[in-house]
C-alpha cells in the first residue's frame, strides 16, 4: 500500500501543478485576446474565466488527493476519485465540443467584422476602431474578406493599418501600397491553432487522471482492507 501511497501522492502533486498550468492559461488568452474583445464581446473572455475556473478546480482537487493520500483516509481518497471521474467527463466533453465548434468560427468571425467596420473611425466606437487597427497590423490585413470592404461600408480610403508600409509614403488609394487579403483567414487560424491546443492538453489531461483514478480506487482499497482488519 505504501508503494500505491506515494505514487498517487506525486500524481496529485502534478495534478496540483496542472491546475496551476490551466489557471495561467487562461490569464494568458485573457490578456492575449483584450484587444479583440471590442469586436467579439465576452466570446474570449468567457473562454478565458473557464480555464481559470477549471484549473481552480483542479488546483483544489489536486491538494484534496494530496491530503487524503498522505493521511490513508479512505473517504477523502474516495471522494477524490469520484471529483476525478466528473473532471474527466467535463474535459473529455469539452475538448470534443472545442474540437467541433472550431469549423463554426470561420462564420461567426466573418458576420463580428462586417458588423464592425461601419463603427470603425466613428466617435462612440474608439475601442473598435483600436481593435482594427492592430488586427490589420498583426495580420497584415484589410478588411474582413478584403480590402473592398471598406468601400463597400461607404468608407473612401482603408484604413492607414492597411498599408504594406506604414509610412507617409503609402497612398491608401493604391492597391500596390496596400494588403489585400481580408482578416478572416488569418484570424480563424490563429484562433482554430489555439483551440486545437487547449483541446489537445484538455483531452491530454483527461487520459492522465483514468491513472489518477486508479491509483486513487487501489489505495482506498487497501485504505478499507486495513480498516476491516483492525
Amino acid at each position: 500500500m505504501k508503494c500505491v501511497k506515494y505514487i498517487l501522492f506525486a500524481f496529485n502533486l502534478l495534478f496540483f501543478l496542472a491546475g496551476l498550468g490551466l489557471i495561467i492559461t487562461g490569464a494568458v488568452v485573457q490578456t492575449r485576446f483584450r484587444s479583440y474583445f471590442d469586436f467579439f464581446g465576452g466570446s474570449f473572455s468567457g473562454a478565458a474565466i473557464v480555464l481559470i475556473v477549471i484549473g481552480s478546480i483542479i488546483f483544489i482537487i489536486g491538494f484534496f488527493g494530496c491530503c487524503g493520500a498522505y493521511k490513508e483516509n479512505y473517504c477523502m481518497t474516495m471522494t477524490f476519485a469520484a471529483l476525478l471521474i466528473i473532471i474527466f467527463i467535463v474535459e473529455i466533453g469539452a475538448g470534443i465540443a472545442a474540437y467541433v465548434m472550431k469549423e463554426k468560427v470561420k462564420g461567426l468571425v466573418q458576420e463580428y467584422m462586417e458588423k464592425a467596420i461601419p463603427k470603425y473611425d466613428k466617435p462612440e466606437s474608439e475601442g473598435i476602431t483600436e481593435t482594427w487597427n492592430a488586427m490589420q497590423h498583426d495580420f497584415k490585413c484589410c478588411g474582413a474578406k478584403n480590402y473592398t470592404d471598406w468601400k463597400a461600408a461607404g468608407i473612401k480610403e482603408v484604413p492607414r493599418s492597411c498599408c504594406i508600409k506604414e509610412n507617409a509614403a503609402c497612398d491608401t488609394s493604391k492597391i500596390t501600397d496596400i494588403h489585400t487579403d481580408g482578416c478572416v483567414k488569418g484570424f480563424v487560424n490563429f484562433v482554430k491553432d489555439n483551440v486545437l491546443i487547449i483541446a489537445g492538453v484538455g483531452i491530454g489531461l483527461a487520459f492522465v487522471q483514468v491513472f489518477g483514478i486508479l491509483l486513487a480506487c487501489c489505495l482506498a482499497r487497501s485504505i478499507k482492507k486495513e480498516y476491516e482488519v483492525v
